[in-house]
């Protein structure tokens, strides 16, 4: 979750709106209107569990994709699996086996190089709120096997990467979310009890609370592993974890398996697990707020238990919500990490006052986008990319790796026909670049060749006043635009103004945040409403 926005994530946090129970089909509506027709092709077996009674819809994109997925599928569920990591560890700390001040390296063989800052080593706390201060992946991982890249990990080189790590700062003091540090803490918590992973995740976890179709690489009878897609519809292979490490991301679950999962996370049924579930979701650090690898996401008055998951070719969302006893279950057959996630259809399932969002349609882009875009650029450490305009479509061509045709979404994001990529093009006051993002990493582009020049755009102070106002863009979020100085500013609920510049009629952005606002008039001129896009998402607001 981004929260390093003009303010729209934030803001959503503080929403809240009235819980609504739900039947299957106004569950299967919801997910329509989120799906349906959508660009990326998804399949997603969906509940929404409130109390005693349970929701559940799967659906496609496209109906004729209906047999992809069923009662019997069983998902990738990727990060998710960390939430039940940390409820293995909390079950040895209930045991009197472990405690969360313990220092990590107690859990690892004798002689492990792990790191320490000024005498002070990482615990387990640090380890389940991201605050070890372990980069994100093990230095010593193979880069040759992307399309399953935790392969051939092995823990040699996981336990000899940590002594390639030099630690910054404190552990406990920064965040940075480590899927490092994550299998570090699957391979401890097996060695700790004396059992591989998947056996250990069964006797504890899975088999007390029913998930009888969940594994790791045990494929239980009469359930069938999903195949995995791309965003562009393209399927890819399902990832690989040593047993030891799958706690980081290698669970496979069906529907129902997590509809039990969730009502032991609601305190449901009497297994001793109920009472270790509940002991993980418990704050622990505060920027951002955590649990045991769980989120907390403060909604209104409450706190709201989130964490999505994202593999090559799946996603996940859980939300639990203990105040309202409703939890949420998203597991799709498709990876939709580089187009912001199921964030959108799975908090509004929290909560209604979060905004459902809108299948990605193919449109066509702007030619003056296009044009725009066309040129030279260096995308991160040194690959350089030619990108040009033919026939009303964007190429890409990356050095040494021939042309490539991206399509277009409405929702501004360009992506490769042929591979699983995303182009998101930022508007500057100086003309146009893009982030590109791929495998889980976004990488500024920089521009080799000058942009076309164009005249810069200056407003009077008597201009810039059409636009003053307050935007409502969600329930309990606005956008407030003032002027000062000869300078136009906008204002998420709750933050700081920020300075925005005009680069057209009616159109700013907000270089700081890569934003783009574009105001609307009525037929007398007056200005009505505005637009604000942002990270593949776009909300419009009226004026009041």
């Amino acid at each position: 979750m981004h929260l390093a926005t003009i303010g729209v994530a934030l803001g959503l946090a503080l929403a809240s709106g009235q819980a609504r129970a739900i039947d299957d089909a106004q569950l299967r509506d919801l997910v329509n209107r989120r799906l349906a027709g959508d660009r990326t092709g998804a399949c997603m077996a969906v509940a929404v569990i409130e109390r005693d009674r349970v929701a559940r819809t799967i659906a496609c994109a496209d109906p004729a994709d209906a047999a992809r997925v069923d009662a019997k599928t069983a998902f990738e569920i990727g990060s998710v699996s960390k939430t039940m990591t940390a409820a293995l560890l909390a079950d040895l700390i209930a045991q009197g086996k472990a405690a969360l001040d313990d220092p990590l390296a107690d859990y690892l063989p004798k002689g492990t190089p792990l790191p320490v800052f000024e005498g002070q080593p990482i615990r387990l706390r640090h380890v389940v709120t991201h605050t070890s201060g372990l980069p994100a992946l093990p230095s010593r991982m193979s880069t040759a096997t992307q399309a399953d890249p935790y392969a051939k990990l092995t823990e040699r080189d996981l336990l000899d990467s940590l002594g390639d790590v030099k630690l910054t700062a404190a552990p406990g003091t920064q965040f940075e979310y480590s899927n490092f540090a994550s299998m570090v803490l699957s391979l401890a918590v097996a060695r700790r009890a004396g059992k591989d992973y998947e056996t250990l995740l069964a006797e504890r976890l899975l088999r007390p609370l029913g998930m009888d179709g969940a594994y790791v690489a045990r494929r239980p009878g009469g359930i069938r592993a999903a195949i995995g897609h791309t965003p562009n519809g393209r399927a890819t292979p399902a990832w690989t974890f040593p047993v030891d490490f799958a706690g980081v991301g290698g669970v496979r679950v069906t529907l129902e398996d997590m509809v039990r999962y969730v009502r032991g996370q609601l305190g449901h049924g009497d297994a001793p697990i109920v009472a270790v579930l509940e002991a993980t979701q418990q704050p622990l650090s505060q920027h951002p707020p955590m649990g045991m690898n769980w989120m907390l996401m403060p909604v209104g008055e409450r706190r709201v238990l989130v964490h999505e998951g994202g593999t090559g070719g799946f996603s996940s969302f859980v939300a639990v919500d203990r105040a309202r006893q409703r939890g949420v279950v998203i597991l799709a057959d498709t990876a939709w990490t580089s187009i912001g996630s199921l964030g959108s259809l799975g908090l509004h399932l929290v909560d209604a006052s979060f905004p459902l969002g809108a299948p990605r349609k193919a449109a066509a882009p702007d030619r003056a986008l296009l044009d725009g875009l066309a040129g030279r650029y260096r995308i991160g450490d040194g690959l350089t990319m030619q990108l040009t305009q033919r026939d009303g479509a964007l190429v890409i061509e990356p050095e040494g790796q021939g042309a490539h045709a991206m399509g277009y979404d409405d929702a501004g994001d360009f992506y490769p026909l042929d591979f699983d990529a995303v182009l998101r093009p930022q508007r500057t006051p100086g003309g146009y670049t893009f982030t590109w993002m791929q495998l889980g990493a976004e990488l500024p582009a920089v521009r080799l060749d000058p942009p076309v020049a164009k005249a810069a755009v200056t407003l009077t102070p008597e201009a810039l006043r059409d636009y003053v106002g307050e935007y409502p863009l969600v329930p309990a979020f606005s956008l407030t635009v003032s002027a000062k100085a000869g300078t136009l500013y906008v204002q998420g609920s709750g933050q700081q103004p920020i300075e925005v510049k005009a680069v057209e009629k009616d159109v700013f952005v907000a270089e700081a945040v890569a934003a783009e606002i574009r105001f609307e008039r009525d037929d007398a001129g007056v200005v009505r409403a505005l637009t604000l896009l942002q990270g593949g998402q776009q909300l419009r607001g009226e004026r009041r």
